[in-house]
Formats: C-alpha cells, structure tokens, sequence
C-alpha cells in the first residue's frame, strides 16, 4: 500500500509500461477486427448476419475467459496468466491467414478472445492497484487513451494494411503488435508493478493469492452479503457501459460496408477524426470526474454520441463523415473511462480485479449484442437506418441514467443518506 496516496506519483514505470502494453494488446484487437467483415465478406462468401457471428463468438470468449481468469489466479498466478493470454493473442491472430472457410475462422476466434480476455482482465486490474486511489479518474482517464486510441488507430491501420498488402499481411503486422505488448510488460517488469511489485514480489504472493480468491468468491457467489455489496453500485454503470459498446460495435463491424454502400471512398478516416478528439478529452473528463462526478461528464458526453449517430446515418460525404467521427470521439472519449473510473471508486481496492471484469465484461457483451442486433438490422433495412437505431440506443443510455439518478436522488433525500449514484 501506498503510504501517502495524496504525493504518491502516478507516471511510475510500471504505469507507463502497463499503458502501453495496453495500447499494443487493444491495437491488436482493433487492427483486426474492424477489417474481418470485408474479408469476410469478399474472401470467405459470409453475409451480414454471418459477419455478427464472427464478432460475436469471439466477445462471448472473452467474457467466459475473465471468469475463468478469476479462478485460475490463485493457482497459477497473475503474471504467468497475462503471458499466457498474450500468447495465445500472438499466435491465433497469425492464424487467421490460414483460416479458409467460417467455420475455421470462428474457432480461431473463439481462442482469441480467450487469450485477450485473460490479458485484458489482468492489466487494468494491475493499474488500478498502482494509481492513487485520490487521481483514480485522471489516472483512468490516461490510462483509458490506450484503449480508445488504439479503438481509433487500429482500424486506420488495419483497413490500409488489408487494401495496400493484403490479409495475411494485416494478420502479420497485428501478431506483432500483441508480441510487441509481451515485450513491453517483460522490459519494464510492468505485470509484477514496477519496482514496488519486485520487492513485495516473495512476500506478496500470499496476497495476491488472497485477493484473487476474493474476486473469485465474489464473482461467483452472488447470494452473499459481499458480493451482493460489491456487485449493486456497478450495475448501472455495466449497462451504461454495454449500451456504448452496442454503437460502437455498429461502427466495427459495419463502417468499412456502409462507405462501400454510400461511395464514400476512404470511410476508415472516422477513426482516425475520432481519435483526434479522443485525445483532447480523455484526460479533461478525468479531471471533470474527480472534480464533480459523472454526470458532468456523462449527459453531455451521451448527447455528443446520439448527434454523432444521427449525423452518420444520414451520411452520403465526407464532411458528415467527419463532423459524425469528431462528435464520436468528444463522446466515447468521455464516457468510457468515467464509467470504469466510477466502478473503481465504487468498490473497495481489493475488489478493483472483479470491478474491471464487470466493466470489460460489459463493453464485450455490449460489442457481441450489437454485432447480432445491428446486424440484423442492417440486412433489414440498410446500414444508413442501422445508424439511426445506434442513436436511439444512446437516447436510451441518456434516459435510463436520468431517470436511476432521479429515482435514487429521491430515496436518498427521503432516507438521509448518501447516494449511490
């Protein structure tokens, strides 16, 4: 434990090493997976609804996997899990070159999303053990660009990769960016915290051991007094959290054949525009959230989003395309790292581990539903009105937070005590 929280330091090494391996895993991910529906598409004969499958079996994976991750810890331990996990990233990312039919590709998804769901458990829970508990949004917020950078570089890459070199090349250059993140974390001794880790390393592995017994018995005893505890503050913010992803999953999966469908010849720079504006407000919504709490940030966050989707769905040109891409980035920027920072400060920091299994758990849910929800839409009625259904998801988002924190607002005025939400 961090003697003084309020001078402790929050760009430590390991911090650093963390985020960026962070980075690396989710580019990975991204460089990929927004690139899997054209070649399904064109290469393997797949329609949309078979494109929302391949999305979808590989989030449903990772979702089992951080449960499993939960009660394989005590016995084999953090480090050796999250090396594990990276493995498993390198090598079924390069087989996806080789995979010449669905029913392959999808079982080569499948054991991806069971080694990015065992890495991807593991760093965050290893940030939030090393940020100041009183800089846990700004900490979050920085450590959130990883991921929603590479969320908007990834697809950039992995498009330009796929339509200049080709497929084997993308499944190539993606394997190297996973096998980049193992070195990062090896080098900079990040997976056991830095220099604090090396030193509690033989005393604490008792603790660790502890800890991730805890996070087990609280994700899989749900009738007890703890876990029922620990699990309520994070509910809405989980549903809030897969609400998000559901759009977000619209723009993975379908973005590359909406640009196609529209003639918009270079549609993979709504990432890039998105992650401009990624950049700019990641840490201010940190700062906003330690400063005055979510829904400062979240309403008008939502807002932006719902815009952004009305603005797509009626896009036929670039200026749309980027005016949608820039209110995109000032949203999803916002929202996401406030609500994992919110989860975190809900629950007690020995519970930071099960905190963001819930929270990741809930944006690969929100990716896997939206991929067979949007989707099937999409073979309805178009991926333009796919868009305007992505807007009134947010328009559900922004509803059901104004109406919880009425809701709780009045119980807690009536009942005296502090609110939850």
């Amino acid at each position: 434990m961090i003697e003084n929280e309020r001078t402790a330091p929050l760009w430590t090494k390991a911090f650093i090493g963390l985020t960026l391996g962070f980075f690396l895993l989710f580019l990975n991910l991204q460089m990929l997976l927004s690139s899997l529906p054209v070649y399904v598409k064109g290469e393997l004969g797949g329609g949309d609804l078979t494109v929302s499958l391949v999305t979808a079996t590989f989030a449903l994976a990772a979702i089992a996997s951080r449960f499993a991750t939960a009660s394989l810890m005590p016995k084999l331990g953090r480090t050796a899990l999250l090396y594990t996990g990276l493995a498993a990233a390198v090598l079924t990312t390069f087989l996806c070159a080789y995979a010449n039919e669905i029913g392959s590709l999808i079982v080569i998804r499948i054991l991806y999303g069971v080694g990015f769901g065992t890495a991807s458990t593991i760093i965050p829970t290893l940030v939030a053990r090393i940020i100041p508990q009183d800089r846990i949004g700004e900490g979050i917020g920085y450590f959130g660009l990883s991921t929603s950078l590479a969320m908007s570089l990834g697809p950039v890459i992995g498009m330009n990769l796929m339509k200049g070199l080709g497929f084997p090349a993308l499944t190539l250059s993606s394997a190297a960016a996973a096998a980049l993140s193992a070195g990062v974390l090896l080098v900079s001794g990040s997976a056991r915290g830095g220099k604090r880790g090396k030193r509690e390393a033989a005393s604490g592995a008792a603790k660790e051991t502890e800890s991730a017994s805890e996070t087990k018995s609280t994700a899989l005893s749900p009738t007890s007094s703890a876990s029922t505890n620990t699990v309520k503050p994070l509910v809405l913010p989980a549903i809030l959290n897969m609400l998000l992803s559901i759009t977000y999953s619209g723009l993975l999966s379908f973005i590359a054949l909406f640009g196609e469908s529209v003639h918009i010849a270079q549609v993979g720079l709504f990432f890039l525009f998105n992650a401009i504006t990624v950049i700019l407000v990641r840490p201010i919504a940190g700062r906003i959230f330690d400063r005055r709490g979510h829904a400062a940030v979240l309403i008008p966050a939502a807002a932006c989003v719902l815009a952004s989707m009305l603005v797509l769905s009626g896009a036929t040109g670039m200026p749309q395309l980027i005016v949608s891409a820039l209110l995109y980035g000032f949203g999803f920027g916002a929202i996401q790292p406030t609500l994992q920072a919110w989860m975190l400060r809900s629950t007690p920091r020995e519970r930071h581990g099960f905190a963001n299994s819930m929270y990741y758990n809930s944006t690969d849910l929100g990716v896997a539903l939206g991929a067979v929800l949007l989707g099937t839409i999409a073979a309805q009625t178009g991926y333009s009105r796919m868009y305007g259904y992505s807007a009134l998801i947010m328009a559900g988002f922004l509803a059901l937070y104004v109406v919880m924190r009425f809701v709780i607002g009045a119980r807690t005025s009536k009942s005296g005590t502090q609110a939850s939400i």
